[in-house]
């Protein structure tokens, strides 16, 4: 059974720092690409971070560049999203999300698997 799972987030204030978890079971990591999404209070899904399978190069929203960095590490089947210098406007559910295939791809249904999502709120 396919089962991604999120973990690290909570409160902290502008300017402070999380990293999220996604640990993976159920099939292999080393064959999937790996994206992370958030959802905001009445917005639509987006994508914030996705790392190829292919040769593990990343992909980045620009609202995020420079702070966050995308990692994996496959014998640990976990993905983790280090989160830095973050804003109120970085508050959102954070979701993982698995491809199948060496490459990540720009659409929320290219994803088939899913975790249920964690919480991630900025304030002071």
């Amino acid at each position: 059974q396919v089962q991604l799972v999120e973990s690290g987030g909570g409160l902290v204030q502008p300017g402070g720092s999380l990293r999220l978890s996604c640990e993976v079971s159920g099939f292999i990591l080393d064959y999937y690409a790996i994206g992370w999404f958030r959802q905001a209070p009445g917005k639509g899904r987006e994508g914030v971070s996705c790392i190829h399978n292919s040769d593990g190069s990343t992909y980045y929203l620009n609202s995020v560049k420079g702070r966050f960095t995308l990692s994996r590490d496959n014998a640990k089947n976990t993905v983790y999203l280090q989160m830095n210098s973050l804003r109120p406007e970085d508050t959102a559910v954070y979701y993982c999300a698995a491809k199948a295939g060496y490459y990540c791809a720009d659409y929320v249904s290219d994803y088939a698997s899913w975790g249920r999502g964690i919480q991630v709120t900025v304030s002071s």
